[in-house]
């Protein structure tokens, strides 16, 4: 019985999420943690040492074997394992974590965008199956997305492809954390819409709800939180009809939390689309909701270790 198995890590700027993960894509031993914020490196990186060896003790105590650890990061990751750019978590910005995991825990390590793990994963177990070239777009605290061109994973040269979220929807738009203004993730993302919606309801306690207390009210037919999940739906169709007209993909898979609000998004998601993509790029085109949960980005980063330990 292969008793192999790797740690699959989804660092992301809300929650770190982790398991054991089998070649064949079983889990076992999952766990959540919220990220730690700080602005203490040091103090980051101990909590998330401290994550992955209680992940490894885990494994020893169900007679499993650890043979790597495999990390989906929030950010631009180059392919040395090192961290370029990460708005959302910025105490890593140019850090390398796959050194740094590699040392401390003395075992090989694959650190990756969260996004491009999460596309790998919905290729292999998920809702990318199908296809031979889709984008997949995570909706959480912030945008992001991976690219499967030909059913291989598309980084660019150094890493930084599939950035949907960081494409300008609104020329002067609000200030991003990646230092440019009017990107997709300003008004898309879970943090976007609890903005537009404080703007459009100021004085009515806007305050005190995050995306999902909105999307609730959205739900119950408030009409300020419905007109703030319409523009985000906008918006990421304003994104996703620039990359469909550049590239023809055949579908788009839909993960991340915010995911579980689709249904708000998409009827001005479509609309956008109908207007701005070459009907032969839309009409084909799958809008497809992740159901791999939050799994997608721990299997997607421990198959890539997988992969990379067979061809090294």
């Amino acid at each position: 019985m292969n008793r192999a198995v790797a740690i699959g890590i989804d660092l992301g700027g809300t929650n770190c999420r982790g398991a054991l993960v089998s070649q064949s894509g079983q889990v076992s031993g999952w766990r959540s943690i919220e990220t730690e914020l700080t602005d203490n490196l040091t103090v980051f990186l101990k909590s998330l040492t401290v994550f992955c060896q209680d992940l490894r003790t885990a494994a020893a105590e169900m007679g499993l074997d650890v043979v790597g650890i495999g990390c989906g990061a929030a950010g631009v990751v180059d392919p040395s394992g090192k961290i370029r750019s990460a708005p959302n978590l910025q105490l890593l910005n140019r850090f390398d974590l796959q050194g740094h995991l590699q040392r401390e825990l003395n075992s090989p390590a694959l650190v990756i965008n969260d996004a491009n793990a999460i596309a790998w994963g919905e290729a292999q177990y998920g809702g990318g199956q199908p296809f031979d070239s889709f984008l997949t777009i995570t909706l959480g605290t912030g945008v992001g997305g991976g690219l499967i061109l030909h059913r291989q994973l598309w980084q660019g040269k150094y890493g930084g492809a599939g950035e949907i979220g960081h494409l300008a929807v609104e020329a002067e738009g609000r200030p991003c954390g990646c230092g440019s203004h009017g990107c997709l993730e300003q008004y898309a993302s879970g943090q976007g819409i609890v903005r537009t919606f404080q703007e459009l309801g100021v004085g009515r306690g806007a305050n005190d709800l995050d995306s999902f207390g909105i999307a609730d009210l959205a739900r119950q037919g408030d009409p300020l939180a419905q007109k703030a999940f319409d523009l985000a739906g906008r918006y990421l169709g304003q994104g996703i009809a620039g990359v469909v007209n550049l590239l023809n993909l055949e579908g788009v898979v839909f993960a991340g939390g915010l995911s579980g609000c689709l249904d708000l998004l998409l009827p001005s998601l479509e609309q956008e689309l109908a207007r701005r993509a070459f009907a032969v790029n839309r009409q084909q085109l799958h809008l497809v909701k992740s159901c791999l949960a939050d799994r997608a980005g721990i299997l997607g980063a421990a198959s890539l270790l997988f992969d990379r330990l067979e061809h090294r």
